[in-house]
């Protein structure tokens, strides 16, 4: 049995006035996961447990089995894994984001998605300046990077994402706890150092925005997960261009696929995805293929540039991989959002989330169409693990 699993990260969403009252997945053209439903079964599946903020941490950790009650810690010690970075008992790691903030307000979180190489440089800089007595900062991938503090113990700190407080003022999201003042002081010091970096230069004349200062954010320790091949019984694979969900599956056991020109973005190589998923299929149980660009584009609140993910995913991945999966014979195939990203407040947002499957042993629900409509009145399950372990388990669970 090969099986595919494949995330386009926040696609679900609210209707929108101007796709005439229907929300992205139902206004994009989608015949592949459309035939997945006709084929197959939709539903729902509650990511988020209660009591968690809804953010692609916590939900890809559940699509993927594992119930962020028992192993959540916080979301930068599950990108430090991705990277390689070893964190000790007491090490905490943090999401250190490259920010654009004007009149004190967040002007960009992404500081127009600076290039990983001007990444590189900004951090080399914030390590030799302001680094140091257990203050380590490491580059990852654009405005994605990664604040280590050695030895705390604990801290006692409270942090807002900055992709959800687009366009607001910072005041009242910044830093908060007892121990909110190490995080205050590193992102006072950085903005002095970033006002006069040589990075910042270069953008300028190029008319494009600085990075203004850091943010400081998804603070915890490392966690111990159980291996994913050992649980399910399956050897699995995973493509994506970010590391949060990389060190998701770092830490349980997943072999990961690099493919040229995945950027997390919405200019992320769509067709390469699917061709190295497919290609995989020979050597693996599973693949998962994860594509940010829908939740970047909610973020960015491009209405047509979300629609347009959509629709690439569907022609350049979800095609391609159940082609391939096909051609084994036996196969399974689930596709669904991670969580809610709405273009009306370029944020994260609870609620259970659409999911298609067919397959082997999957009987037909014959649903005309994958979007939030329809899966609403399909099968629901109470969570991530509950939904994995019967993708991966008896064909009777889909009767």
């Amino acid at each position: 049995m090969k099986y595919c699993l494949i995330i386009p990260d926040g696609a679900a969403d609210a209707a929108q006035d101007s796709l005439g009252g229907r929300t992205p997945l139902e206004a994009a053209a989608t015949p592949n996961m459309d035939a997945m439903a006709a084929a197959g079964r939709v539903g729902t599946v509650l990511t988020i447990p209660e009591g968690y903020a809804p953010g692609s941490d916590v939900a890809i950790m559940s699509v993927l089995g594992y119930a962020p009650q028992d192993y959540y810690s916080g979301r930068a010690p599950l990108e430090a894994a991705s990277m390689g970075i070893s964190l000790q008992p007491g090490d905490y790691a943090v999401r250190c984001n490259l920010v654009t903030i004007a009149d004190s307000t967040m002007a960009d979180y992404s500081s127009g998605h600076i290039s990983p190489a001007e990444a590189v440089e900004i951090m080399a800089t914030l390590n030799a300046e302001i680094g140091g007595e257990g203050v380590e900062f490491y580059p990852g991938k654009g405005y994605r990077n990664i604040l280590v503090v050695r030895g705390a113990g604990s801290l006692d700190v409270e942090t807002t994402p900055p992709h959800d407080i687009a366009g607001e003022k910072i005041t009242a999201h910044l830093p908060r706890g007892a121990d909110a003042k190490v995080f205050l002081g590193l992102m006072e010091k950085s903005r002095g150092i970033l006002s006069t970096h040589e990075v910042n230069r270069r953008r300028k004349s190029d008319g494009k925005l600085e990075a203004t200062s850091i943010w400081l954010w998804g603070e915890g320790r490392s966690a111990v997960f159980p291996s994913f091949a050992e649980t399910y019984g399956v050897r699995a694979a995973v493509i994506t261009a970010v590391d949060l969900v990389a060190g998701i599956c770092a830490l349980t056991g997943w072999e990961r696929i690099d493919v040229p020109g995945a950027t997390g973005y919405y200019d992320t190589d769509y067709r390469g995805k699917g061709r190295a998923a497919a290609e995989a299929l020979s050597a693996y149980d599973m693949v998962f293929v994860h594509v940010e660009a829908p939740d970047e584009a909610s973020h960015d609140r491009d209405v047509e540039a979300k629609v347009k993910a959509i629709e690439e995913i569907d022609k350049h991945v979800v095609g391609p991989l159940m082609e391939a999966a096909a051609a084994f014979g036996r196969y399974r195939m689930l596709v669904l959002p991670d969580h809610y990203t709405l273009l009306s407040t370029a944020g994260h947002s609870k609620g259970a989330v659409p999911f298609a499957v067919c397959g082997e042993g999957i009987n037909t629900c014959g649903a005309a169409h994958f979007d939030e409509r329809h899966a609403a009145l399909g099968m629901k399950f109470s969570s991530g693990p509950q939904l994995m372990s019967a993708f991966l388990g008896e064909a009777d669970q889909w009767d």
